[in-house]
């Protein structure tokens, strides 16, 4: 740490000799050298130690009240209820970020908490469910905290670095601030390390020991937030740390809380401070790297290491509790797939129907049959209806998509934003953008490659880890979070406006021509999709399970990785026409199967329709909600697919529980 600190306060914008800062720390002079190290530098230093060594010990006492190795502030999604608290704050509350907004960040996460431990079912929640639960919520108040940014972009605008997590401070302020906070919170840390000790023992144990399990879990939560909430108050949502650090101490093959706690707390400080300066080695201008994306950058290949090594144990955690059941629909599946064709052509009718005026049918059917209006009428051919048909098509080919995911990994949250392959596609795209010489006519070839990229290395993660569903849900959080911090960066280094870098990377239908639609998505609904309809069968042999599926003769590796191939090139041709939308390819399956069953011949249309009705009516309610702004289309899906799985979550506890 002494090391890490001494080459941190060594860099800058400015070379100073080392026997300069050396000199500005122990004799300082009235000089502008040693001003610039004791106020500068030194601050930035000491709360990168504070932060890291924070969130570490947070990350201790997570992994150890949830018995989950793979917990941590940045994985349950309380870096994200934090952080929603203080954005949201800021805009409509401000007076209470004048105040404190460490009071705010730490309600937000202590509510984020709460909820993530009661959808991932208490304490008797598997890991991948306490960590899939996270990621849901932290997709959610993402939605939101993105929602706000791009509609407050002048109220929220120096709040993207720091969203991003920086350590750049600018006199001691935010140390003065932070460390008795932290000192405090790292007191009761150790006061509560015998008990965590005894409580690693098991329940039954330690109430038998005299321990009260139920009030050492809500102390040891409080701590955790409190001390996860002092950082997001100064240095914005830093993640893994959390998950790091704790592990690097127990690979040491320390189990005792009291050393486990302190120790954390230093390679928690090592981390952070490592990763500020690989950040400055890697961009040594004037411009700031966000050291959140750096340590996303590290610990994004450490998750899916520790997943990895978690092969070799067979899962009995089992993701497919979270069902959609079914509703006994009192209709036939023919009729049903007739219902959603017409729901569809409504919706058509509606949409080429309503802009800044309002609904407007008479005026645009009379524009359209060419009886009045022709400057309407081109309105509504040429941006219009094009618009509204590469959104149906779109969400059609994700649905398609997610529904081939689910069924041959056999995991029902599997989609190709789950599994990396949208945020794949958006490091391709700004990849495009970034590097010079070529022009934004290239950005959907860019989001094509990075998808497809990003689809063969899960695949080959998951061909190590037999398909388990589990593990592989897992793996894609890894890689989804490796590519945002990606994307992070590059958003930094573009200095892209942070309101239009949202609209893209959230999903937007916004001005999409003809062009996008003949160009990416007619071809693969013409061509891929029936093939995967001839497929059916094959995929509900799958679902089966691989013994089972061997048994009647299928080549299980193989067709499982054809398939996904499949799955993925419709997934990329949807991201490079409308950007990033996720939850389309998880709700539409779902719904199909409450609506029929999870072997009807229908199923595939349905989820098809279901998907393009899904993202027909996110693209009407994104032009119409706030007239004349609009709302970027998968911030609209994402708002109603996150409550909508959050409850499937709950359910299927409710459903355990009997």
């Amino acid at each position: 740490m002494v090391l890490f600190l001494f080459i941190h306060i060594n860099q800058g914008s400015v070379q100073l000799s080392p026997a300069v800062v050396t000199k500005a720390i122990f004799l300082p002079e009235d000089i502008i050298g040693h001003h610039t190290v004791r106020y500068l530098r030194l601050p930035r230093a000491v709360i990168g130690i504070l932060a890291g060594g924070a969130l570490a010990v947070s990350g201790v006492i997570l992994q150890t009240i949830t018995k989950n190795a793979l917990a941590s502030a940045s994985t349950l999604g309380i870096h994200s209820g934090s952080y929603f608290a203080v954005i949201f704050s800021a805009v409509f509350i401000p007076a209470s970020i004048a105040y404190n907004g460490l009071v705010v960040a730490f309600i937000g996460g202590i509510l984020t908490a709460v909820l993530v431990y009661l959808l991932a079912g208490r304490a008797t929640a598997n890991q991948v469910k306490m960590v899939l639960a996270g990621m849901i919520v932290t997709m959610m108040f993402s939605s939101f905290t993105s929602l706000i940014q791009i509609f407050y972009e002048n109220e929220t605008a120096g709040l993207f670095l720091w969203g991003s997590g920086t350590l750049i401070q600018n006199n001691w302020n935010g140390v003065q601030f932070a460390f008795p906070f932290v000192a405090v919170g790292m007191l009761f840390a150790l006061l509560i390390a015998k008990p965590l000790d005894t409580f690693r023992l098991g329940e039954d144990v330690a109430t038998s020991l005299g321990q009260n399990v139920t009030r050492l879990r809500i102390i040891s939560l409080v701590i955790a937030v409190f001390l996860t909430a002092v950082t997001v108050s100064v240095v914005g949502p830093i993640g893994f740390v959390g998950l790091i650090a704790p592990h690097l101490i127990k690979l040491l093959g320390y189990q005792n809380h009291y050393l486990l706690i302190v120790g954390s707390f230093i390679w928690g400080a090592n981390v952070l401070l490592g990763a500020d300066i690989l950040a400055r080695i890697i961009d040594p201008s004037f411009s700031e790297l966000p050291v959140g994306a750096i340590t996303a950058f590290i610990g994004a290949p450490w998750l899916i290491w520790l997943v990895l090594s978690k092969q070799q144990q067979k899962s009995n955690e089992n993701t497919s509790t979270i069902l959609a059941g079914k509703v006994n629909l009192r209709i036939s599946s023919r009729l049903l797939v007739m219902l959603l064709i017409t729901a569809l052509i409504v919706l058509l009718i509606i949409g080429v129907s309503t802009g800044n005026s309002g609904i407007q049918l008479l005026n645009s059917a009379r524009a359209t049959l060419g009886l009045e209006n022709e400057s309407l009428q081109n309105f509504i051919i040429n941006l219009r209806l094009p618009r509204l048909l590469v959104a149906a098509v779109s969400g059609a080919l994700l649905a398609i998509s997610g529904f081939i995911f689910q069924g041959v990994l056999r995991n029902p949250l599997a989609d190709p934003s789950v599994i990396g392959i949208t945020s794949g596609a958006g490091v391709g795209a700004l990849l495009v953008l970034y590097v010079s010489g070529f022009s934004a006519i290239f950005v959907p070839i860019g989001a094509f490659v990075g998808a497809l990229l990003a689809f063969l290395v899960v695949m080959a993660l998951a061909y190590r880890t037999q398909f388990q569903p589990s593990l592989l849900a897992l793996l894609g959080i890894g890689v989804s979070a490796f590519g945002s911090a990606v994307i992070q960066i590059l958003v930094v280094e573009a200095d892209m406006a942070v309101a239009s870098a949202l609209t893209w990377l959230s999903g937007s239908t916004y001005a999409k021509s003809w062009s996008e639609f003949f160009t990416y998505l007619i071809g693969p609904l013409v061509l891929i999709t029936p093939i995967l309809a001839l497929q059916f069968k094959k995929i509900n042999t799958l679902s089966l399970g691989d013994d089972t599926a061997k048994g009647l003769g299928l080549k299980v590796t193989q067709t499982r990785f054809q398939l996904a191939f499949w799955a993925s090139l419709l997934a990329a041709s949807s991201v490079a026409a409308v950007g990033s939308i996720g939850f389309v390819g998880l709700i539409a399956p779902h719904l199909a199967r409450i609506m029929l069953g999870p072997s009807q011949k229908h199923l595939l249309p349905t989820t098809a329709l279901l998907g393009a009705a899904l993202l027909l009516f996110a693209d009407i309610l994104s032009r119409t909600l706030f007239v004349p702004k609009e709302i970027p289309s998968g911030i609209i899906v994402a708002i109603i697919g996150a409550p909508y799985f959050l409850f499937l979550m709950h359910r299927s506890n409710k459903i355990k529980g009997k």
